[in-house]
């Protein structure tokens, strides 16, 4: 089985028939009408769920799963997170998509094609994602993860190409490990 990846939270009952009331991201609810089994971690153990329906009530989704049938049921569970296979995650994403998680150690390389470090991390400010790089030699910069910024990402091939803009390496760089 692959990893587990975390799409939502079991909120609270919603109604008395064992339906329950999920937060979940916006935009994923082609992924939640898909889904035919989740699993729930209860008491540090990973329990299979059977999704009977899905549908949607203002910004929640109402699930109702096979094995819950009344509000003492869906309180052994509630403030607990869902969890799907990360492989499944993956087979609803566009060709274009991809998890975040997948760019950390990919290969960076320049738009002339040269090599210029790998992705040390992922971090976010309000208005985007930023890839945070470390360069060959040690030292680190962050850019905007946004198409201008990064044209292409390769997760199969293990690399992206970044268009390092006039004077943008010198603005974010730093060194780790200076005394």
């Amino acid at each position: 089985m692959s990893k587990l990846i975390s799409i939502g939270k079991i909120l609270n009952f919603h109604g008395i028939k064992g339906e329950v009331k999920v937060g979940f991201s916006a935009g994923k609810e082609p992924l939640l009408k898909t889904l035919k089994k989740v699993f729930i971690f209860q008491n540090n153990v990973k329990i299979a769920y059977d999704i009977e329906s899905v549908r949607f009530h203002k910004n929640f989704a109402i699930v109702k799963f096979k094995q819950i049938n009344s509000i003492n049921d869906v309180m052994a569970i509630k403030g607990l997170l869902i969890h799907i296979e990360e492989d499944t995650l993956k087979s609803g994403l566009d060709t274009d998509e991809f998890l975040i998680s997948e760019l950390s150690g990919l290969d960076v390389y320049n738009l002339q094609n040269e090599k210029i470090g790998i992705v040390s991390g992922v971090g976010e400010n309000k208005a985007t994602n930023l890839l945070e790089i470390e360069k060959t030699n040690g030292l680190k910069f962050m850019i905007p993860f946004v198409k201008e910024w990064v044209p292409v990402v390769d997760i199969e091939n293990g690399k992206i190409v970044v268009n390092m803009m006039d004077g943008i390496e010198s603005l974010y760089t730093t060194q780790d490990n200076q005394q």
